[in-house]
């Protein structure tokens, strides 16, 4: 298994920046690729961002070029660098990381609220 644990989110005015973290621990060898997803309340969860073992990203068409997706391999990190926030980026987002053998994970959530 995988643990998972977020941190960066907040409140922020429309149109400022937030950076959300993620820490990775345990099975991370088995680790194919990590991301983020969001979820508001009603709504299922939803992509936000992916970046595979070898670099590539996925991006949902709402965020791209706003949001930047990185990761760092030796401290088992992934970042969301988001700017240009909107009242509708506005949901608790997770991270994920997908695992070749035990499938997906997610982490507990931190809240991001856009004020518009």
């Amino acid at each position: 298994q995988v643990q998972l644990v977020e941190s960066g989110g907040g409140l922020v005015q429309a149109g400022g920046s937030l950076r959300l973290s993620c820490a990775a621990s345990g099975n991370i060898f088995d680790i194919n690729s990590m991301g983020w997803y969001r979820q508001v309340p009603g709504k299922l969860r939803e992509l936000v961002a992916t970046m595979a073992n070898g670099g590539t990203t996925n991006y949902a068409d709402s965020v791209k070029g706003r949001f930047t997706i990185s990761r760092d391999n030796v401290k088992n990190m992934v970042y969301l660098r988001m700017n240009s926030l909107k009242p509708e980026d506005t949901a608790v987002y997770y991270c994920n990381a997908e695992l070749s053998i035990l499938g997906s994970w997610f982490g507990r959530g931190t809240q991001v609220t856009v004020s518009s």
